[in-house]
């Protein structure tokens, strides 16, 4: 009887414990980790989102962002595995999360990761030089049903990361069934948009953002985005989308907001309930519309669902021009 009457006090006690808990999270700093340098998409976003957090106070601890560069984000993903079950480890990803997991550069992937929320869709632009003959997305992609390796395509992201992918997409949706045989050539930062404006690529294929500067002033033309509507504002809004130009698919840098593996899911859920609320805020809308991002939300669940879906998808591509690795 004595043991029982024991027993059933810890029982009590370890069940009262474990709200208690989840009640004092956050009690302590986070690290918040792009994985990439200063002033990037990934850099960019994790510091405006733990700006509007903590300004609205949906998160009372410190949250210091730190840059961990490297492998397109492999450094981050592999250092995240030495944090498991740790829930002040959080970290912005976006499509090479997927991407490298896929072309064989590291065995981990997004499922070493716990989502926690979709936040943001950026898209991507196909510019040409400002001499170029190829005036529309129709006569480009001609060219390279005619010859595929008559047209040289850059982007500032390795074979078979993003800038690569998103050309795929729309050489696919094209009709172009020869995808091994195009060209794409990887540069550094802002290489690829000099090699263009100096007529040694004909196209190149990157953010948005990137494209915004040179086409304003007229030094370039941009034939499309791969956003599913025009661009509402700025000066890509006289840009078509890759659905006038009569292709079908859309290509999404979707970026969001994980923890470390084997997040518990008290406190992920706490995460995903003040993410939720800062994407409501005005402070958010505003900083959305001044980079250009479109406002996407999804919880866990459904960040999950997508980036099953997505890896399929990337997998297909990648298939096809023989850079996916089993």
């Amino acid at each position: 009887m004595r043991k029982l009457l024991i027993l059933t006090v810890v029982l009590l006690l370890a069940a009262t414990a474990l709200p208690a808990f989840a009640a004092t999270y956050p009690s302590k700093p986070f690290e918040c980790i792009a994985p990439a340098g200063p002033g990037g998409g990934w850099d960019t976003t994790m510091r405006m989102v733990t700006k509007v957090l903590l300004e609205k106070k949906l998160i009372s601890t410190p949250m210091p962002v730190v840059n961990k560069p490297g492998g397109g984000g492999g450094v981050a993903l592999a250092y995240l595995q030495k944090k498991k079950a740790n829930p002040y480890s959080l970290v912005v990803f976006s499509p090479p999360l997927l991407l490298i997991n896929l072309t064989g550069q590291t065995p981990l992937g997004y499922k070493n990761l716990t989502p926690i929320s979709m936040l943001i869709n950026d898209f991507g632009a196909f510019g040409v030089p400002k001499d170029s003959p190829y005036k529309n997305m129709k006569e480009l992609m001609e060219a390279i049903k005619k010859n595929p390796k008559s047209v040289k395509v850059g982007g500032t992201s390795s074979l078979g990361s993003m800038d690569h992918v998103q050309f795929l997409v729309a050489a696919k949706a094209a009709g172009i069934e020869d995808m091994k045989s195009l060209q794409y050539i990887a540069f550094q930062g802002g290489e690829g948009l000099a090699a263009l404006m100096g007529g040694h690529i004909d196209v190149l294929s990157t953010g948005m953002a990137e494209l915004v500067g040179p086409f304003e002033s007229k030094d370039i033309n941009v034939l499309a985005v791969t956003a599913p509507k025009r661009i509402a504002t700025g000066p890509l809004a006289a840009v078509p989308t890759m659905i006038e130009e009569g292709y079908d698919e859309v290509f999404i840098n979707w970026r969001g907001i994980f923890g470390a593996p084997g997040m518990p899911a008290a406190e992920r859920k706490y995460m995903e309930d003040a993410l939720a609320k800062m994407a409501k805020t005005p402070e958010w809308k505003e900083i959305c519309e001044r980079n250009g991002w479109t406002q996407v939300y999804m919880n866990g669940e459904e960040f999950g669902k997508f980036l099953d879906e997505t890896n399929e998808q990337y997998k297909t591509l990648l298939t096809d021009v023989g850079l996916f690795k089993k």
